[in-house]
């Protein structure tokens, strides 16, 4: 048995559901811890992340933005200079990714090792 109670939570419209979706992005993580540090510029992270287009970094920035969980600080400087950092809410997600982190460097191999045994079950 799951556990889990008809109702109870993860349903389509329940809060935890929803803040689930958002920190399972693919980017989002990844996002966050590179914030981790404090304020840093657009350009700033795309260079700390790599393997992010300035597209999906922006889009990535908007909804943690809206969902209060980045500051985005418009300076009034020309050339106009923009920073983004974590908000307090924010800020409550670097513990649990640093586990998370810690977790895959511990079980990275045996994940990949299970991975690899069932393709070759399909080969």
């Amino acid at each position: 048995m799951s556990g889990f109670v008809p109702g109870e939570s993860f349903l389509a419209d329940c809060p935890a559901r929803l803040a689930v979706e958002l920190i399972a992005d693919k980017w989002t993580v990844v996002v966050l811890a590179g914030l981790s540090k404090g304020p840093v510029r657009h350009g700033e992270l795309i260079e700390l992340i790599g393997g992010i287009s300035r597209k999906v970094l922006t889009q990535t920035l908007r909804r943690l933005v809206s969902h209060g969980l980045v500051r985005r600080h418009a300076y009034a400087e020309v050339p106009p200079r923009v920073e983004y950092e974590l908000t307090t809410l924010g800020a409550t997600l670097i513990e649990p990714i640093h586990v998370l982190t810690e977790w895959s460097r511990a079980h990275a191999d045996a994940v990949l090792d299970a991975h690899s045994a069932l393709l070759a079950q399909h080969d």
